[in-house]
């Protein structure tokens, strides 16, 4: 059993974008979600490349803060309105606690409306 392949399906079958990064600030990894939401696949490039001065300053802010204590995990970063959802940074730990990288984490707040366990579509 390879358990990298369950994190990637779990990633990967997410509706929500999901960003991961390094702390170099390079995307390692982009889900389906995110590529079509954003319409471009950065693997391989700064994330910073995506946003202005202001928003780095504000990932430089946040990735300072996961490093100082290993209880400092997810942060609030911003609410949108028009899709009704709330946007966090989460760290990345290894084993040991280690800060190893970052991702955006999107909680959409409108109620299901799709049938309890509808199996047909």
């Amino acid at each position: 059993m390879n358990l990298n392949s369950f994190f990637k399906s779990i990633i990967d079958s997410d509706t929500a974008p999901i960003v991961i990064c390094d702390l170099e600030h390079t995307v390692v990894y982009m889900n389906p979600a995110s590529i079509t939401r954003y319409k471009v696949d950065i693997t391989g490039k700064s994330i910073k490349s995506c946003h202005n001065a202001n928003s780095n300053a504000k990932i430089d802010r946040v990735v300072a803060w996961f490093k100082e204590n290993k209880d400092n995990n997810i942060i609030f970063t911003y609410h949108s309105e028009k899709e009704n959802k709330d946007v966090y940074m989460v760290a990345l730990r290894d084993d040991n606690g280690t800060l190893i990288g970052y991702y955006e984490k999107h909680e959409y707040r409108n109620r299901e409306t799709a049938e309890l366990y509808k199996t047909e579509r």
